[in-house]
């Protein structure tokens, strides 16, 4: 995302990373008022990729975390991905940072403080590309203590939730055709700018069923696609609490052939009213776990030939970055639609293209000139070149 350049803050020339302090207890109101440059200050235990990305995008200079950017209880995403920007890490500064600056302000991250003006207000830990790599080995360590809790976790979500597992009930009926044909499932997450460019020939072929899940509509609209089906949970609507930055926008729902929206564990359904003020028909699902296991299992109940996903997780360490609580969820969904499953970044390897009539048409003619060449060099051939000749000479 970009935005227009500023008048760089007075603190500019100092040694340390200097910008405009951007400061905000809620990280998804944060990352709303953030402009390239800008120092954020926030509170964010355990740092997962997903924000890390969109502070990237934001092209903040420092960011500086009251609490810690990796606490250790599982190896989040995040600060490698920040590292790897060159974005200053600055945490621990504790929760009175919040009292000691002010939205605005001209601000300094150097050598573990944090300066407003030339101030002194909080210190902290600066932290390095080796003190993230250490920390993230020393977090891996005590995965097995996640892992049981997950054990627990998901008998007790199956118990909860196999009508819907195991017989696909609730799910509801759909305009959209689905039955036979590809389902590409789209969410904004991991890489899915790349995955979706990786797709563009198999979309254009194919034609398969796009369904884009909570702000993954927009995805696909920025790409020139249209969402078949959108998939929006409790983060697809602006409500004080959601940690999503990027609400569906009005145009991915008014463009999208049908709508459903998954309700909270309560049966509320958040969003309805406004979809219903923009003219869109939708309807609802009442599932627990994650909107992006519900997409997928309401694209294997109807029949979808093929899943394939873009920007989801893929790998136990991204489960763990993000979707904790839902880990028992995404697991026992993907267990159910795993012969239909395959991640964005294998398609191209399976997929060849469509054999097309010119394709067809340049075998034809590279088998005729061979042919033709090996007949050339026989007698009858020689005979038949020389008559050919006398031919040309004649009409000329």
């Amino acid at each position: 995302m970009k935005f227009p350049s500023r008048p760089q803050p007075a603190v500019e020339g100092l040694p340390g990373a200097t910008g405009t302090i951007r400061v905000d207890r809620r990280t998804s109101t944060l990352l709303r008022k953030l402009h390239p440059g800008d120092i954020a200050v926030l509170d964010h235990l355990d740092l997962d990729r997903s924000t890390a990305d969109l502070l990237v995008d934001r092209e903040v200079r420092a960011v500086v975390n009251s609490s810690p950017f990796i606490s250790g209880r599982y190896p989040n995403l995040g600060p490698e991905v920040l590292i790897s920007a060159g974005v200053v890490l600055l945490e621990g500064v504790g929760p009175q940072v919040f009292e000691q600056v002010k939205d605005g302000q001209a601000g300094r991250v150097h050598e573990g403080v944090l300066y407003v003006g030339e101030q002194p207000v909080a210190r902290g830990r600066e932290l390095t590309g080796d003190d993230v790599s250490t920390m993230m080995r020393d977090a891996r360590g005590g995965l097995s203590t996640q892992l049981q809790s997950f054990t627990h976790n998901t008998t007790e979500f199956l118990r909860r939730e196999q009508g819907m597992l195991l017989h696909g009930q609730g799910v509801p009926r759909l305009a959209t055709k689905i039955h036979g044909r590809p389902a590409v499932v789209v969410v904004q997450g991991f890489d899915y700018r790349d995955d979706l460019k990786r797709l563009k020939r198999f979309i254009r072929e194919q034609r398969p069923v796009l369904v884009g899940v909570d702000s993954g509509a927009d995805a696909l609209l920025a790409v020139g696609l249209k969402p078949d089906l959108v998939i929006a949970g409790q983060n697809a609507f602006s409500h004080p609490g959601s940690t999503q930055v990027t609400p569906v926008s009005e145009a991915a729902f008014r463009a999208a052939g049908e709508v459903v929206i998954h309700s909270d564990e309560s049966g509320r359904v958040i969003g309805a009213e406004r979809i219903e003020k923009l003219g869109v028909r939708s309807k609802a699902v009442s599932a627990g776990g994650t909107t992006e296991d519900v997409a997928l299992l309401i694209a294997d109940i109807r029949g979808a030939s093929l899943i394939i996903t873009v920007g989801t997780h893929a790998t136990l360490d991204e489960f763990l970055d993000r979707q904790r609580e839902g880990l028992a969820s995404t697991f026992l969904t993907r267990l159910r639609v795993g012969p239909k499953l395959v991640d964005a970044k294998g398609v191209p390897h399976l997929y060849a293209g469509r054999v097309r009539l010119w394709h067809l048409a340049l075998v034809l003619l590279a088998g005729l000139m061979a042919v033709a060449a090996a007949v050339a060099t026989t007698p009858v051939g020689q005979d038949w070149w020389d008559s050919f000749s006398d031919w040309i000479q004649g009409l000329t």
